[in-house]
């Protein structure tokens, strides 16, 4: 099957996409808030035409997974995961995620992929760790007031806010002379929409304030840190940076006036990057 559902412990059926020989090293990727496995259409046609098995999910709560009312914690998606690599019986495995998927994939590695001698390489870009949250331990995070703007313009007008990021600071198409894609604002939008609004307003939670210091510490694979310096959705100095003082075994590629998004409209350079560091 190219594509199915896992049902998880708790009855969550994971939508998964898994393309590809399934005796070729397989990538699994994991998306950002408040996205989909489509939002990696680009990186799996590419890993694919270069000899890949790739594999991508829905997050529970998002896409085509069920719309759960429970479990939207970074615990319960590094487990969905988990649910889906063992379903599979993914072994030697690459895991790439954008954002939150970013988080999810280092508590994924530190606490599934890792012990159970599952992963060979991970690849962070533009990840929420180690915390996004400004505390007093965290003082360059971001302040609880933006992410609580957040909740308050999902809740009002889902559809308006969701257009609104995507067409503002996620690609950095609010910096003046940015090449604005209609069609990238759009897809943005539908993916969005696809979930169910009571995960997503909760996912803010779990990606914002969820401290996972101990996540980084532990993962030992190769990594590769990537992300743009124009991020105006996670700031790289508290981001990228930290991730590559955590993490043992990391390469830092920093991108000077690329936006949080930069995997998707700069797919031309960060494909490239990514392939050279799995064949490295």
């Amino acid at each position: 099957m190219s594509s199915g559902y896992v049902r998880t412990r708790d009855g969550t059926e994971i939508f998964y996409k898994d393309w590809g020989p399934k005796s070729a090293q397989p990538i699994h990727f994991h998306h950002g808030w408040p996205l989909s496995a489509d939002d990696w259409d680009n990186q799996m046609l590419f890993f694919l035409a270069n000899g890949y098995r790739v594999v991508a999910h829905d997050r529970r709560g998002h896409g085509r997974s069920t719309q759960v009312a429970t479990g939207n914690d970074m615990d319960h998606y590094a487990a969905d995961a988990a649910a889906v690599v063992e379903h599979l019986d993914l072994r030697d495995v690459i895991h790439i995620g954008h954002s939150t998927g970013g988080g999810e994939v280092a508590r994924y590695v530190a606490r599934y992929g890792e012990p159970q001698r599952r992963v060979a390489k991970a690849v962070l870009i533009s990840s929420v760790p180690p915390l996004m949250l400004k505390t007093p331990s965290n003082p360059g995070g971001t302040p609880i007031e933006v992410f609580d703007g957040f909740r308050k313009a999902l809740a009002a007008s889902r559809s308006q806010f969701y257009l609104d990021v995507a067409s503002g600071p996620f690609y950095g198409y609010n910096r003046p002379g940015a090449k604005v894609s209609q069609g990238v604002i759009e897809n943005w939008w539908r993916q969005g929409m696809m979930g169910g609004a009571i995960a997503q307003y909760e996912g803010i939670k779990a990606f914002s304030e969820t401290d996972q210091t101990d996540d980084l510490k532990a993962i030992t694979v190769p990594t590769l840190i990537m992300q743009g310096e124009d991020d105006q959705v996670v700031p790289y100095k508290d981001a990228s940076v930290l991730q590559h003082e955590l993490i043992k075994n990391s390469t830092l590629k920093l991108y000077p006036g690329y936006p949080h998004g930069a995997f998707t409209i700069h797919a031309d350079v960060f494909n490239p990057e990514i392939l050279s560091f799995l064949k490295g």
